[in-house]
């Protein structure tokens, strides 16, 4: 095979654009095609590449955490989206996040430098004169792209419900009742705005939220939802404190003048560079516009809330990648075929992104060598391939990064220093073959 090979990408979400820019980069011939905004979504706002749709948090910065590896990781392979994120980066603690608009807008000039974008709806998996086809569409594919997608998989596409939360204006906040901190102390504690509620105000919240109208499923919809991205009303109703014992946990965010630990308290984070916007932490939703509106002004502090963004819900999509994919996210059914990003059962900004990178690589790998090797399970990038290819077809659900999905080569040893040897092994070994590629 050429070294030159032609690769069509649909999706230029965060998988199209970092698989598109790395095989464009590597000389490939590449048709990248996005539907919008000939055709939108449910969630999407802009037409611009990679907009993030749900929390603008790529999570921990740490790199003894499973996702802070693997952001690593994609930093020693060039990966754009990293790059991009670090442009866009607001203060956050110890989270990565970002400005989602300065994000968006450098990824999609980032693209348009080096190739152009197809703006089209594509309904069907014809490859047509392409070498591999890379479906990279996400978890809002649209229904025709995959119901062809279940055609060719079989029919038994997998599905759950995502929630996003909701984003305020930063001038509509009653500052006197908030104050600024990161928990534990973290960042450089103008990092995060904290509503603090007594007992009495956060029962009263629970009960509000607990009567509160949601958005109804279809019929024959079953609410399937991902576990780290649970609506909070679903957690609430697991009982009184869930909420206080997740994200309205209080503990590290002692009042910095009092020194009292508050009962719960709701966090919000920077949403843009401006300070204009901040986001609820935690705090996907599936309520209806009114009752949001109705619910969280009973916060301390956001009784007169301007909401630039109202939560909501939506299906995402994804395939069952033990029956159909390979650790090289190729189908079994066409090494040809693959797919990249969320729509394989990997859950998360960052995991989608790395694995539109490690598809990437692949196809340089099989244009040159006609075989691709996947990376190794120890290392963050190659268990993402470990999750989609080997766990239980049966209980497939999508699944961030975690050590527990990271091969352990290391043995028994304390938790500290068996994280760090693990890092020390994954960045090695992620070091040498960036340098021999």
């Amino acid at each position: 095979m050429n070294r030159r090979t032609k690769v069509r990408i649909v999706g230029a979400g965060l998988a199209g654009s970092e698989c598109a820019f790395a095989l464009a980069k590597r000389g490939h011939d590449v048709e990248l095609i996005e539907m919008r905004p000939v055709k939108t979504t449910a969630a999407h706002q802009t037409s611009n590449l990679a907009e993030l749709v749900c929390s603008n948090s790529f999570r921990s910065s740490a790199v003894t955490n499973a996702v802070g590896l693997l952001k690593r990781e994609m930093t020693l392979m060039d990966s754009l989206v990293i790059r991009c994120a670090e442009v866009a980066r607001v203060p956050a603690g110890d989270a990565f996040a970002v400005d989602r608009d300065v994000f968006s807008r450098e990824v999609t000039n980032a693209i348009a430098s080096i190739l152009d974008v197809k703006r089209d709806e594509v309904t069907s998996l014809d490859r047509g004169d392409a070498d591999f086809l890379v479906i990279a569409t996400g978890p809002l594919t649209s229904h025709p792209l995959f119901e062809s997608i279940n055609d060719f998989l079989g029919r038994d596409g997998l599905y759950f419900y995502d929630a996003i939360a909701p984003i305020l204006a930063a001038d509509s906040l009653d500052m006197s009742k908030l104050y600024w901190k990161s928990r534990y102390g973290k960042g450089d504690g103008s990092d995060y705005l904290n509503a603090a509620m007594t007992r009495e105000e956060y029962e009263a919240f629970i009960a509000a939220l607990l009567g509160a109208e949601l958005y109804p499923l279809h019929d024959f919809e079953k609410a399937a939802h991902f576990e780290g991205c649970l609506p909070i009303e679903e957690i609430a109703s697991r009982g009184i404190d869930t909420l206080r014992f997740g994200p309205m946990k209080p503990v590290g965010l002692e009042h910095p003048v009092t020194g009292e630990r508050p009962h719960a308290v709701v966090q919000l984070r920077k949403e843009d560079l401006s300070d204009e916007y901040f986001n609820l932490v935690g705090f996907q939703t599936k309520m209806k516009v009114p009752e949001q509106k109705r619910v969280l002004q009973t916060i301390p502090g956001l009784e007169n809330a301007s909401f630039a963004r109202f939560g909501s819900m939506h299906r995402n999509t994804f395939i069952n990648g033990p029956k159909h994919l390979r650790p090289t996210f190729q189908t079994k059914k066409d090494d040809h075929i693959f797919f990249a990003g969320q729509i394989t059962g990997v859950e998360g900004y960052v995991e989608s992104s790395a694995v539109g990178l490690l598809v990437a690589r692949y196809i340089d790998e099989l244009s040159r060598t006609s075989t691709a090797t996947p990376l190794p399970y120890h290392t963050a990038l190659g268990a993402l391939g470990r999750h989609v290819a080997e766990s239980s077809p049966d209980r497939y659900q999508p699944s961030n990064i975690t050590w527990a999905v990271i091969e352990d080569v290391i043995g028994r040893a304390k938790k500290i220093e068996k994280r760090e040897r693990q890092v020390a092994k994954a960045i090695e070994t992620i070091e040498r073959i960036a340098r021999a590629a």
